[in-house]
């Protein structure tokens, strides 16, 4: 499966916060997420990572044992994503299956992918826990994290 082409513009700034500003939710913009509290409460059932290669706004694929491991609560048809240790923004990120049952984060994920500024060799480190509710991380070309907040907003634990 091939991802979408054209250009990509690729910003350099390292970006901070997390669209504060009032949005109306959708798949292709981030949400605020009330429920921050319950989710640092519930387990991590599911990590893994994913390495941008080529257009990092194109469709990813996702690990197939990730696959496997939500297909037992039936196929999912969108994945909710949020920064790790922050809970001000939710993006709503659609899935698709190709032939053979390969996971692809598909319609939200351009926007989501430019919003935070991906570039090809990024590293994003994922964790599901659960009723399709996903954090991740982002890790930039020197393999460090990559912040949105201000570091004295950031817990202790993460």
């Amino acid at each position: 499966m091939s991802g979408r082409g054209g250009g990509r513009a690729r910003g350099r700034g390292r970006g901070r916060g997390c669209g504060r500003a009032a949005r109306s939710p959708s798949p292709a913009t981030p949400s605020s997420s009330s429920s921050h509290m319950q989710e640092e409460e519930r387990p991590v059932m599911f990590e893994f990572f994913v390495v941008l290669k080529g257009d990092p706004h194109a469709i990813q694929r996702l690990p197939d044992t990730f696959t496997d491991f939500v297909a037992g609560d039936g196929r999912p048809g969108s994945l909710h994503l949020r920064e790790a240790a922050y809970g001000c923004c939710r993006w709503i990120v659609d899935v698709i299956y190709d032939a053979r049952d390969k996971m692809y984060l598909h319609i939200g994920w351009e926007n989501f992918a430019r919003y935070q500024r991906l570039e090809a060799g990024f590293v994003l480190m994922f964790s599901y826990v659960g009723e399709r509710d996903m954090s991740f991380k982002v890790f930039d070309e020197t393999r460090c994290r990559r912040h949105y907040h201000d570091d004295s907003a950031e817990k202790d634990d993460d």
